[in-house]
């Protein structure tokens, strides 16, 4: 894992075309800014988990447990 110090209005770039800026520091919480093109999906981890186990779910099925 790569760990970078980052202060208010700074930020990191990852690949070409996605930015992450440090908006705010409040305690112990950070609010962050992302520029991504509109074809990247950018989702918080636990809502992130909850889609793939959904489609690993989803390809699971089989035609029997489809209404006729």
């Amino acid at each position: 894992m790569l760990v970078l110090t980052r202060k208010v209005n700074q930020s990191i770039v990852i690949g070409d075309n996605v930015e992450i800026v440090v908006l705010e520091v409040r305690g112990e919480q950070v609010r962050i800014g992302i520029k991504a093109p509109k074809n990247v999906s950018v989702h918080r981890k636990e809502v992130y988990e909850v889609i793939a186990d959904e489609n690993r779910g989803a390809s699971e099925a089989s035609p029997d447990d489809l209404p006729a």
